[in-house]
Parts: C-alpha cells; structure tokens; sequence
C-alpha cells in the first residue's frame, strides 16, 4: 500500500492536470453542446479554471518544483469563488448578495444529478481535488529534496 501512495505522491501533479482538463471539457460541454449559459460566478470559476491546464502542464514537462507557487493562487480564488456561488445556490447565505443581476441566476437549477450532484458542486470539488494534489504534490517535493 505504501507504494501506491508514493506512486500517488510523486504523480499528484498528473492528478491535478486530468482533474483541469475534465473540468474544463465539462464546462465546454454544458454552455457548447448543452446550451446552458453560465452565469457571473461560473464565468470567474472558469477564468481561473481554463489557465490551469496549460500551467499545470508546464510545470510537469519542465519539472517545475515551483510550479506549486503558480497553481494554487488560481486554484484557491477559484475555489473560494466556488464556495461561495454553492453557498448561494443552497440558499446558506441570500440572493441579495448574488453578483448576478443581470442574465442567469446563479441560483438556476439547471439539473441535479442523483438529487445533489449540481454545477456549482461539481467546480467546487474540481478546485477541492486540484488543491489536494498540488499540496500532496508541494510536501512530495520536500521530502525527496
């Protein structure tokens, strides 16, 4: 067991990239081909979403050891981004503090798949994975200096 978690370890940046890619394909694939217009916040999310695949892959074929030190800043404003759009979604905090006036709501129920699993809940565990790895990834780096 102590193999695959070094194995995990040493390619969490890999994790990281897939977990962009997939998020961002997603996002493409509900405005693109399912025709669902983001609102505000999901704009912001995927602003700070789509730079991370290209980063991320940087820091891997170069063997960046500081590539750590430019995704998180995006994945976290990302993720704090998506906390907050959940946070309206779900009714926790009021639609008074929406940024989203004009367009789309960013309280549209679009689908909830299997009751919960919503768009706000998918960026939001997307950036939560992202991090993860990256800090995985940031203390792998320290201990095999």
């Amino acid at each position: 067991m102590q193999k695959y978690s070094e194995l995990f370890k040493k390619y969490s940046l890999h994790v990281a990239f897939i977990q962009s890619v997939i998020a961002t394909l997603g996002s493409l694939f509900f405005s693109e081909v399912m025709h669902l217009t983001p609102c505000v916040l999901c704009w912001y999310q995927r602003i700070l979403m789509y730079p991370l695949i290209w980063i991320t892959a940087v820091g891997i074929i170069k063997k960046d050891k500081n590539s750590p030190l430019y995704i998180l800043p995006l994945a976290l404003f990302g993720w704090v981004i998506a906390l907050y759009h959940n946070l309206l979604y779900y009714k926790i905090i009021p639609d008074t503090l929406s940024p989203c006036s004009l367009g789309v709501s960013c309280t549209t129920k679009f689908f909830a798949w299997y009751g919960f699993i919503t768009i706000p809940l998918m960026s939001f565990t997307a950036f939560s994975i992202i991090i993860a790895c990256v800090l995985v990834y940031r203390k792998y780096l320290k201990n095999n200096k």
